[in-house]
């Protein structure tokens, strides 16, 4: 699987809320930060943890992607997050970090 399409599966995975699906994209010391910023979440248990609370709280949550550029081992997408269909509505520049077969590390810019 190219790391364009783990980015891909990650994103269905999102959108169906499906968050086994999800995570089994996920190295399990993945980390998890704000662009040039402070870390997030560190860990394949508190990234799920964090995702089962987030798809309970905005069932209707979908992220388009608007954009995807992948240099090397490096994948960026540019997505428009809805938490329902009447919003609200954010932008999201998710760059993805690799190890292996699996997403080690997510930077988050969000608009």
């Amino acid at each position: 699987m190219s790391r364009a399409d783990l980015a891909q599966a990650q994103l269905d995975a999102y959108n169906a809320q499906d968050l086994d699906a999800h995570c089994v994209c996920f190295a399990d010391d993945i980390v998890v930060a704000d662009l040039n910023g402070q870390v997030t979440r560190q860990g394949k248990a508190a990234y799920r943890e964090a995702y089962a609370r987030m798809f309970a709280e905005f069932p209707q949550n979908k992220a388009e992607l608007v954009n995807r550029i992948v240099v090397g081992d490096t994948v960026v997408d540019h997505e428009r997050v809805a938490r329902s269909p009447q919003g609200p509505f954010f932008e999201v520049a998710a760059i993805y970090t690799f190890a292996g077969d699996k997403i080690a590390r997510i930077d988050f810019a969000r608009a």
